[in-house]
């Protein structure tokens, strides 16, 4: 998954989620959309950065709550 956002560094992804900005993850195509990705969940997710055709270079565990990313472990 990731960010609507395209974070190149998982630090300015944090620091966007610490700063209690709305940052908000999604599910790129594909017709079997995980629930993480749906507006209204809560529990834990994985992100990944930047966006494709780049290389990820950095990963993230974190919650959700009500489709809002408000913590990266």
């Amino acid at each position: 998954m990731y960010t609507y956002k395209n974070y190149r560094t998982k630090k300015a992804f944090e620091e966007d989620v610490i700063a209690g900005k709305d940052v908000k993850i999604f599910q790129p195509g594909g017709m079997f959309t995980p629930p993480e990705a749906s507006p209204s969940y809560t529990g834990k997710a994985y992100v990944e950065g930047p966006h494709f055709p780049l290389p990820h270079r950095w990963y993230a565990e974190v919650d959700v709550v009500e489709g809002r990313v408000v913590r990266v472990k």
